[in-house]
């Protein structure tokens, strides 16, 4: 058995060959996911939000750290050098010379593969002559060429050198290892050893300790774990919270306290500049002495907070400590409706302790939508638009156009609407009405059914609701124009529009943009039958009360009876009219029928009908069966799909970070001010997006009004409430006999004929074994 030798690399050929592959690992996957090649597409992208969000602060926070940052240059020095190290190393090695190749008796004799043996005994001699050592030769070549010749002229040596590729049989199996020799070097062992042991021994457990002990303290929303139990102590202890407690609550959270969170800071000058904003805003609760809201970074967070929503100016260095303590807001209010949702969860399942109202987890969807326009909560939504001061709201509220909130501005004519903004210059106005028009219009479609249950539209006690909510976004611009369209198309528009314009209270009538019109035209409708039943029912009931209410004494009898003589008449009337209409119908029924050949046809048509009927039964299964299949699709779609939650940019302009548009959606009894389904986060709402909630169905039958809410979390007065009506009729008896465990008496006698004949059997065969 042949030996095994290893060896390490003395001229360092293979640790080169090592050393390119481990550069080209990583300096490859480093340049495909760090080269900053989007930079030229975020310029773009920003140069495409600079009509709408050129005002924004997260707009020109985001253009100066693009203009100034050297980030981008650092990461692309860095991988150009990785790539000269890999080419100088890659260039190294295609010079190496290869240590190993395959041995070849002819090459070493300087002969053709498949030489006579006459020519290979001729060339032996010839370069012997010329390399034996006697003679002044090389003794290596010597040697080489006279292994050859065995190799070629010797049976045994050219068998070896056919079977295992060298003429003196297998050789040792040798190992290399790709390190250099001076690693494994006595003399260099006690650096060796130290250099593994600080790498393996202090870097490695102190870079894993690090991770783990930072990973356990945050949530995984990246909240702090001491923030989620501060919050769920404040909302089990106070269910019923306003919105000056939440604030307080808010700014409790340990991502403020430099002892948890090492980007908070406190500074020397915050005793200074802190108590100024104190006074200027007023009462705040400075001499509360509750923990933690009396502490230090407590007290500047708040003050930070409620200075950021009055729109107040601060120094640049509580601007710095504000824009962090703002960025961080969204997603802390974000965790408060998540524990204000587990602990009404735990009260509904568990009991013992009263869960958060319904006004606390919306005051905190509230608060949010104010952190990111930077309003307070009694301000007017027209202040999210840009050059709208207090001042200004003057014009828009007055009484001849009433504009309180976003949409309303929207509906008006454009002559009024800009006669009512004349404080605006024409480039001003058009950049409110870009700015206006980008805001987004949500549409919601509801449908309500059970799911999983033979009939899907009958909710029964206990049973699981399904709210299938469809969300359709689109700009206020889009829908403005698609409404000026429909009426510019609608016959007769000038006449009303020179109608309205000729009336000065014709326009309060006029129906605004977001009003439905075909449920309005239908309601009008109603009306007017409502209208002409009545004046026609009128006289009869006119002249009875006139007659009950003129009269006294002997005369009320008559007139009564007159009354009663005078209705009896109209119904006779009527009753003749409908029996006239009747007795047509049924003549052209009757001639219709005569007119058909044999009672045979008329058979055909019944059996025509209930072929149409059934196949109507089969169209109307298939296609619920065709809904049920998309709505699987669907769900398996969304479960194995991962959408992006970079929906729309949102414009603030005073919130310091790019937020994205998003809402929250949930189901609430406000009567009772409870929540009945948990607000769901809709962060993926491009253009549409549909979205599930489901309860359980109360335990009492009855009616039941509830409200589907849709909130912002980023802008005020875009909310929307839907009202669902409920009606939970009892839960179906469970059937003792159902149908499927009937069995037939023939099959039950069958059976017992086969049980008494196998007794027999058994009979027979006992006696047989007696």
């Amino acid at each position: 058995m042949a030996g095994q030798q290893f060896q390490y690399d003395d001229s360092g050929n293979t640790f080169f060959y090592f050393l390119t592959s481990f550069v080209g690992l990583i300096v490859i996957p480093a340049t495909y996911y760090l080269w900053p090649r989007d930079q030229n597409a975020e310029q773009l992208r920003l140069k495409s939000l600079r009509r709408v969000h050129g005002r924004c602060l997260w707009y020109r926070l985001r253009l100066m750290k693009s203009q100034q940052s050297i980030i981008p240059t650092l990461k692309k020095a860095a991988l150009l050098f990785g790539w000269v190290v890999f080419l100088l190393l890659a260039y190294k090695v295609s010079k190496l010379d290869r240590e190993y190749q395959e041995y070849n008796p002819y090459e070493v004799l300087g002969l053709d593969p498949g030489a006579s043996p006459s020519q290979i005994k001729k060339q032996y001699h010839l370069l012997s002559l010329k390399y034996h050592p006697d003679k002044g030769g090389d003794e290596a070549m010597f040697m080489m060429i006279a292994k050859a010749y065995a190799a070629l002229t010797n049976e045994q040596s050219r068998q070896n050198w056919e079977l295992y590729g060298n003429p003196d049989g297998p050789g040792a199996t040798s190992f290399g290892i790709a390190l250099p020799a001076w690693i494994v070097d006595q003399k260099n062992s006690m650096l060796v050893l130290l250099v593994y042991g600080f790498a393996f021994m202090v870097i490695l457990p102190v870079v894993v300790g690090t991770w783990w002990y930072r990973s356990i303290k945050y949530s995984g929303d990246q909240i702090l774990i001491n923030t989620t139990q501060l919050f769920m102590h404040f909302m089990y202890k106070t269910p019923n919270m306003n919105m000056k407690r939440l604030g307080m609550v808010l700014t409790a959270a340990f991502e403020f306290d430099p002892r948890s969170n090492k980007e908070a800071t406190i500074r020397p000058t915050d005793n200074i500049e802190v108590p100024q904003l104190i006074r200027e805003l007023g009462n705040i609760n400075v001499k509360k002495k509750e923990p933690p809201f009396c502490y230090p970074y407590s007290l500047k967070a708040r003050v930070l907070v409620l200075s950021h929503l009055a729109r107040m100016e601060v120094s640049e260095e509580l601007e710095e400590d504000q824009r962090f303590v703002v960025r961080k807001c969204p997603a802390l209010l974000q965790e408060m409706i998540n524990v204000g949702c587990q602990l009404t969860m735990m009260a509904n399942s568990r009991g013992g302790f009263h869960a958060p109202r319904l006004v606390t987890i919306e005051n905190c969807m509230k608060l949010t939508q104010m952190t990111v326009q930077g309003l307070q909560e009694s301000k007017s939504p027209l202040l999210q638009l840009p050059h709208f001061e207090e001042d200004n709201l003057r014009y828009c509220i007055s009484k001849k156009y009433k504009v309180r909130s976003l949409q309303d501005l929207v509906s008006l004519k454009d002559s009024d609407r800009r006669i009512m903004l004349r404080f605006l210059g024409e480039e001003k106005y058009d950049e409110v009405m870009s700015v206006l028009g980008s805001f987004p219009h949500i549409t919601m479609e509801t449908k309500l059914q059970v799911l999983d249950d033979e009939d899907s539209n009958n909710i029964t006690a206990g049973s699981i609701v399904t709210v299938t909510v469809t969300l359709t976004r689109k700009r206020m611009v889009e829908v403005f124009e698609k409404e000026q369209e429909q009426q510019l198309q609608c016959p007769g528009g000038e006449e009303v529009a020179n109608a309205e314009e000729g009336q000065g209270d014709a326009s309060k009538a006029k129906v605004k943009v977001w009003q439905n019109k075909n449920k309005g035209a239908k309601k009008t409708a109603k009306s007017k039958k409502k209208k002409l039943t009545k004046k026609k029912a009128l006289p009869a009931t006119v002249k009875a009360k006139q007659a009950n209410g003129n009269v006294t004494g002997n005369e009320a009898p008559a007139a009564a009876a007159a009354a009663a003589a005078a209705t009896a008449a109209a119904a006779t009337t009527a009753a003749k009219e409908e029996d006239d209409e009747a007795s047509d119908k049924s003549c052209e029924s009757d001639e219709g029928e005569a007119n058909k050949d044999s009672p045979s046809e008329r058979d055909e048509d019944s059996d025509k009908q209930s072929d149409t009927e059934v196949d109507e039964m089969a169209g109307d299964d298939e296609e619920e069966w065709e809904a049920l299949q998309q709505s699987i699709q669907r769900r398996e779609r969304a479960l194995l799909e991962t959408k992006s939650k970079v929906t729309h940019p949102v414009y603030s302009l005073y919130f310091p970070e790019e937020k994205q548009e998003w809402w929250w959606l949930y189901i609430a009894d406000r009567k009772d001010q409870t929540l009945v389904s948990m607000p769901y986060h809709v962060c993926t709402l491009k253009d549409t997006e549909e979205v599930e909630l489901k309860f359980p169905a109360p335990s009492k039958t009855g009616n039941y009004q509830y409200s589907v809410i849709l909130r912002s979390d980023s802008y005020m007065g875009l909310d929307q409430i839907k009202p669902l009506k409920l009606e939970v009729h009892e839960a179906k008896a469970m059937l003792d006999n159902h149908p499927q465990w009937d069995i037939p008496d023939t099959e039950e006698e069958d059976e017992e004929q086969e049980d008494s004949d196998g007794i027999e059997e058994s009979e027979d065969d006992d006696e047989d074994n007696d």
